[in-house]
């Protein structure tokens, strides 16, 4: 098969060379023109990864090839090819650097629980930048605008939808730092929860869990945004102490957001204590006073036999199957479009117009209102239906019984696996370098 190939033997047997003749043999003899392989074992380090980690973005048609014939998702025959989570994953671990990957990681990126953490995450972070851009059009208009209570309604329905957003992402974050459910075996304490914590390997597999939600939410989007993208998935899974890439970059853009504009993208439910009584926002949404429907805490995971269509929508957005997003004329950033609209790595081709697909809404209004910097946005703009009227008297009886599980696919999961063992798979070469050179023994005469 070809997934068991070896990583570098993709191209001819014969290239970049030159046939001689062998005087020796008597017959035809192929040279390289290439200079000698070196032979470079990756490093896997044990501590959590500081500094900057850079994926590769610069991959040669003859390594999409590759990836294409031995790494990418084959399509379900008799389906609508559409792009799915697992394709952004794919490219990601694909260019990820070899040296923060794990076979842990591996297997915790292809969890029912990840997968919805990271569609959520992925529409979270889709809404935050279109509400954090409708905000700077606000605040650029307050010159020659005068603020009325409408305003103050319409900015209220902006930090609800987010605040509500956050809570889909935080019921699935819950559960992997308890260790709950599927989440036990990469719990630091162990799946009892009694062994000591192994703090420095709950560190790696943890700031690489989120360098790679960054990643993977960074191509669902487009590729457009990334440092709003990061510094807002640091800020929500660790709070404002704890962003290590504010510290890094240095932006204070929390002093440069007006009251208004912070009180919609940051939300209400933002405490202030000491470091060690920190929490983080998505934690703080939690258990955040304000009118919450309880079902948003178990959609994808509890059966609820009937559904708002606000809840039924956000169903949709965190277990819904693509060919559903396609028919409701929604997408998930790029999840649910139709894959025939971009080439191998998700970038657009070139002359397709993705604004008018039948995956997208995006009216004209909206279109003008982007930004000429910004690379031009690929998935239709997000309208989340009214909120409900919430009653505050909870059931006598909640409901108990599990909702169908979306399957992970165990094809992609296995690739992924058995390239990072060739990868990391010490060579002959390497052995030898490695090992300790023995004297020989003086033979006596």
């Amino acid at each position: 098969m070809a997934d068991e190939d070896d990583e570098g033997g993709f191209g001819g047997l014969y290239e970049n060379g030159h046939w001689t003749w062998d005087e020796q043999t008597q017959g035809l003899l192929f040279v390289s023109d290439l200079p000698p392989a070196h032979v470079e074992a990756v490093q896997i380090t044990s501590k959590a990864p500081t500094g900057t980690i850079e994926f590769r973005d610069d991959i040669d048609l003859i390594e999409q090839l590759r990836y294409k014939r031995r790494y990418q998702r084959k399509p379900t025959p008799g389906k609508v090819d559409l792009v799915t989570l697992q394709d952004v994953k794919d490219i990601a671990l694909y260019t990820a650097p070899v040296s923060i990957l794990s076979p842990m990681l591996i297997d915790l990126l292809h969890l029912p629980s990840t997968e919805r953490f990271l569609r959520a995450l992925i529409f979270c972070c889709a809404y935050y930048l279109q509400i954090a851009e409708e905000m700077s059009k606000r605040i650029a208009d307050l010159a020659n605008k005068v603020r009325t209570k409408q305003c103050e309604i319409l900015e209220n329905q902006f930090r609800e939808n987010l605040s509500d957003l956050r809570i889909l992402v935080a019921k699935e974050y819950c559960i992997l730092l308890i260790g709950g459910g599927e989440m036990k075996k990469f719990h630091h304490m162990g799946k009892e929860k009694k062994r000591r914590s192994l703090s420095d390997k709950d560190a790696r597999l943890f700031e690489t869990f989120v360098r790679m939600s960054v990643q993977i939410v960074y191509l669902a989007l487009g590729r457009r945004n990334f440092h709003q993208i990061e510094l807002e998935c640091h800020r929500v899974l660790k709070s404002e102490i704890f962003n290590t890439v504010e510290h890094t970059l240095k932006t204070g853009y929390h002093s440069k957001m007006i009251p208004e504009e912070k009180k919609v993208l940051m939300g209400a439910c933002v405490h202030h204590v000491k470091k060690l009584n920190t929490r983080s926002p998505l934690m703080n949404e939690m258990f955040c006073r304000r009118p919450i429907d309880f079902r948003l805490m178990g959609l994808g995971v509890i059966k609820y036999t009937q559904l708002s269509t606000r809840l039924d929508f956000l169903h949709l957005v965190v277990s819904g199957p693509e060919e559903k997003l396609l028919e409701s004329n929604m997408s998930v950033g790029l999840i649910g479009m139709p894959r025939s609209l971009f080439d191998i790595m998700l970038r657009p081709i070139v002359g397709q117009t993705t604004e008018k697909s039948k995956a997208s809404v995006m009216s004209a209004k909206s279109i003008q209102r982007k930004s000429l910097q910004a690379p031009q946005r690929l998935y239709p703009e997000i309208i989340l239906p009214p909120r409900d009227s919430i009653e505050m008297d909870l059931p006598s009886v909640f409901p108990d019984t599990s909702a169908e599980v979306r399957p992970v696919s165990q094809t992609q999961l296995r690739r992924w696996r058995n390239r990072f063992i060739r990868l990391t798979k010490p060579t002959s070469a390497t052995v030898a370098a490695a090992a300790p050179v023995v004297p020989a023994r003086a033979v006596s005469a």
